[in-house]
C-alpha cells in the first residue's frame, strides 16, 4: 500500500482506523540487503534537487489521501505540534523473549539519537518553532509482566492486547486514538499518553510506518542502534515521505526513502521533509508555538 492510502488497522492495531502507512514492500528482508548537509532556514535547495523535489511533490500531490494531501490530519508534523515538539513513544513488545533494563535504556536512548536524525534538520527552517525535539519512552506493552527485567520506575506496564492477540499499548492513551488530545480516559492522564508507538516484533526484517509509528524487527533494532537504517526510513513514512518502489525522481538514486539504496539519511531526503513542512506549515499557529510551555496542552 502507499503512503497515504486509507486502510484498516486491523492487522496492526486491531481497530477499523483510517491510518498513513508505508509501502508493504518495506516488510521484505531483501529491501535493507542494498545497501547532513547544514541547516537552512529558508527555501533554497541546491540546483540539482530542485526538479525532483518538484516531481516528488506534485507525485504526492496526487496520490495522498485520495488527492487532497492537505485534508489529512495526522502527519508526523501534527502530532508534533499538538505535542509541543516533543515526542513520548510506547514500546510494543512483539517477543516471547525477556527484555533487560539495560536493553530498554538503550532503546530509549537510541530514539532520542534518531528522532533527531530527522528534526534537527528542520530547527530554524522557515518558522519550524523547536529548537530540538526531547524524545521519551513512557511505556511497554508485553504479554506479561515478568518479560521487563530489572526496575520498572518511570514506566507505565501495558498487558492489553490488540484484537490479534499482540501486546498493544493502551489505546486510551495515544495519539493515534486521540487526535483531539482529549486523554481523560488514560490512567496517567496526559502526562502519560503516548505520540506514537514502536513495535518491535521478534523476527521480523523489514519495517512498516506511519502516523501510528514505526514497526521493525526486535532483534534488528538492538543490533543496530546507533544507527537503525530500516527504522529511520519508516520514521520517514511519519514524517509523510513517500516509498520509490516504483520510480525515482530524476537524477536521484540513492536515499533512504528509497529503500535499500542507502543506509543514512541524505540531502535529498532532509529536503524532501523541508518540502512538506513549509507546504503544510500554515496550517499551524507558530507564534504561538514559540511562547508555549513544553508539554503543555490546549
Amino acid at each position: 500500500m502507499k503512503l497515504l492510502e486509507i486502510v484498516t488497522l486491523t492487522a496492526l492495531y486491531g481497530a477499523a482506523t483510517a491510518a498513513r502507512t508505508g509501502d508493504d514492500r518495506d516488510l521484505k528482508a531483501d529491501v535493507w540487503a542494498k545497501t547532513l548537509n547544514k541547516r537552512q532556514t529558508t527555501w533554497s535547495p541546491p540546483s540539482n534537487l530542485v526538479t525532483p523535489l518538484q516531481e516528488v511533490w506534485d507525485h504526492v500531490s496526487t496520490t495522498y489521501n485520495n488527492g487532497d494531501l492537505l485534508g489529512f490530519k495526522n502527519y508526523g508534523y501534527d502530532i508534533l505540534m499538538a505535542s509541543n515538539g516533543t515526542l513520548n513513544f510506547c514500546v510494543r513488545w512483539d517477543s516471547d523473549a525477556s527484555v533487560t533494563e539495560a536493553d530498554r535504556t538503550a532503546i530509549e536512548s537510541s530514539l532520542k539519537t534518531n528522532v533527531r536524525k530527522w528534526t534537527d534538520q528542520l530547527t530554524g527552517f522557515m518558522g519550524w518553532p523547536f529548537d530540538q525535539v526531547p524524545v521519551s519512552v513512557v511505556g511497554w506493552a508485553v504479554k506479561d509482566k515478568t518479560q521487563l527485567q530489572g526496575s520498572v520506575s518511570g514506566i507505565d506496564v501495558h498487558t492489553t492486547a490488540d484484537s490479534a492477540g499482540i501486546p498493544e499499548c493502551d489505546p486510551a492513551c495515544g495519539r493515534f486514538f486521540h487526535q483531539d488530545n482529549d486523554y481523560s480516559g488514560c490512567a496517567g492522564g496526559v502526562a502519560r499518553h503516548y505520540d506514537m508507538s514502536l513495535w518491535l516484533t521478534a523476527g521480523m526484517e523489514g519495517g512498516a510506518g506511519g502516523d501510528w509509528g514505526q514497526r521493525v524487527g526486535s532483534e534488528y533494532f538492538l543490533s543496530a542502534l546507533d544507527s537503525p537504517h530500516i527504522w529511520l526510513h519508516e520514521f520517514g513514512h511519519t514524517l509523510a515521505l513517500d516509498d520509490f518502489y516504483d520510480w525515482t525522481p530524476t537524477g536521484i538514486t540513492n536515499f533512504i526513502m528509497n529503500a535499500g539504496s542507502s543506509t543514512t539519511i541524505t540531502d535529498f531526503d532532509i529536503w524532501m521533509m523541508r518540502d512538506f513542512w513549509r507546504h503544510i506549515a500554515s496550517r499551524f499557529n507558530l507564534r504561538k508555538l514559540k511562547t508555549r510551555a513544553v508539554g503543555k496542552f490546549d
